[in-house]
């Protein structure tokens, strides 16, 4: 009896964190070949990403854009220090409207961690972030800030999760790939404002 009394108020405290991150927080819709994405964004906790993130959206600028790398634990072997995530946006497509890159928000500073489900931005140095992000399948605790992914320790922005499609993001993660190269890309549709 003590083990189930433990159990659900695990589930219930579970259940009041996502409600506290997810709960009145804006949402959009990745919509993709593969499926839909919900995913709730953290205006509050991370103001200047979330708002890059909504510019692109509310602007149409994600439209026509892909999924196009995965990162498994087979398809990293120069790197120590192991990450699953799918990443989309603009990429390579130089005739794509990109917005200047944005300062960047670390973990510590917004409390939201690289778990499952979580989306954030791609970069190379601190501020150089604009329209590239990926989804964290499982927990990715060395993305956070302090984390050792990025030699500069400053981790990456996070500025959501995932509500709902887990499983299409599986489902792109395990999409035929060259290296890291998605091949062929997975389209997505649109990236749209929900609420």
């Amino acid at each position: 009896m003590k083990a189930i009394v433990q159990a659900v108020m695990a589930i219930l405290f579970i259940g009041s964190v996502l409600l506290g991150f997810c709960g009145d927080n804006p949402q959009v819709i990745i919509r993709t070949e593969l499926g839909d994405i919900t995913v709730a964004i953290f205006e509050n906790e991370a103001p200047i990403t979330a708002a890059n993130f909504l510019k692109y959206v509310d602007n149409g600028l994600f439209s026509d854009c892909t999924f196009y790398r995965v990162v498994t634990m087979d398809n990293q072997p120069d790197n120590v220090i192991k990450i699953e995530v799918i990443q989309g946006g603009l990429g390579a497509d130089k005739d794509k409207k990109r917005l200047p890159p944005i300062a960047h928000e670390t973990t510590e500073k917004t409390g939201i961690l690289h778990k499952d489900g979580t989306i954030s931005l791609g970069r190379l140095d601190p501020g150089t972030a604009s329209s590239e992000f990926f989804i964290c399948v499982g927990d990715q605790p060395e993305l956070d800030f302090g984390g050792r992914r990025n030699p500069d320790g400053q981790g990456f922005s996070a500025f959501g999760r995932v509500v709902e499609g887990m499983d299409v993001v599986r489902k792109i993660q395990m999409q035929p790939a060259e290296g890291q190269s998605l091949n062929p890309q997975i389209k997505i549709f649109s990236i749209e404002h929900i609420r």
